[in-house]
């Protein structure tokens, strides 16, 4: 059953193509609905920002399903890529063109990179990342970089079937997996758990999942 929130943001929706992801949408959504105009704030707070947030937030759990009903196939870099580009499929680039735009106010970049690492997140989680140190941080952190180039090139990417956007993805992966396999090599070197353990020993995954930036529970 869809909760007052979920109904306030479909309505909403249908208005930012005109209005933009802003609290002019969501009390055009929630005249559409019935919905008294001071329930907007309760429901989002933030305004456009809250708004593109449970939008995107909308699809990243689409996509958590999907990766747990039908978890990719193949080598670990075409299973990113397809999960980076299933992700792709669950939103309409017209409304993430107008939450980019929200999110990208200086009040909102705090929000807008949080949304990109829980992206990153979910996907990480989903293929199965079981990394308990530095690594945690570093496969997000450098997973979180290739997710904002792509959407930034598939918005504005006019090709059939966004065959370039593919492309790039593809040459993004790439490099994540040049690095991934760049740190297994060094970690191979006489010393390096060692001196790794000195330096980043103390850096561990965050146990409580539930905290800010964090997707999963224990």
């Amino acid at each position: 059953m869809q909760t007052d929130m979920e109904a306030l943001l479909d309505a909403a929706l249908t208005h930012v193509p005109f209005e933009g992801m802003n609290e002019a949408a969501l009390r055009a959504g929630a005249a559409d609905i019935g919905m008294a105009p001071a329930m907007v704030a309760v429901h989002f707070p933030q305004g456009g920002a809250a708004l593109a947030a449970a939008y995107h937030r909308r699809a990243d759990a689409q996509l958590r399903d999907w990766l747990a009903a039908t978890p990719p196939d193949g080598r670990l870099r075409d299973r990113m890529t397809q999960a980076i580009w299933h992700r792709l499929t669950l939103v309409d680039p017209d409304l993430v063109r107008a939450g980019a735009a929200t999110l990208a106010l200086p009040q909102n970049a705090a929000l807008g990179a949080r949304l990109i690492w829980e992206s990153a997140d979910i996907i990480w989680n989903g293929l199965g990342d079981h990394a308990e140190d530095a690594n945690w941080y570093t496969k997000r952190a450098t997973l979180s970089a290739v997710i904002s180039a792509t959407v930034l090139f598939w918005l504005g990417d006019e090709s059939a079937m966004r065959a370039e956007t593919r492309a790039f993805l593809d040459r993004r992966i790439e490099g994540v997996m040049r690095f991934e396999s760049v740190k297994a090599r060094l970690r191979r070197l006489p010393g390096a758990t060692r001196l790794g353990d000195m330096a980043f020993g103390w850096i561990r995954a965050p146990r409580n999942r539930n905290l800010p930036g964090c997707t999963r529970s224990r």
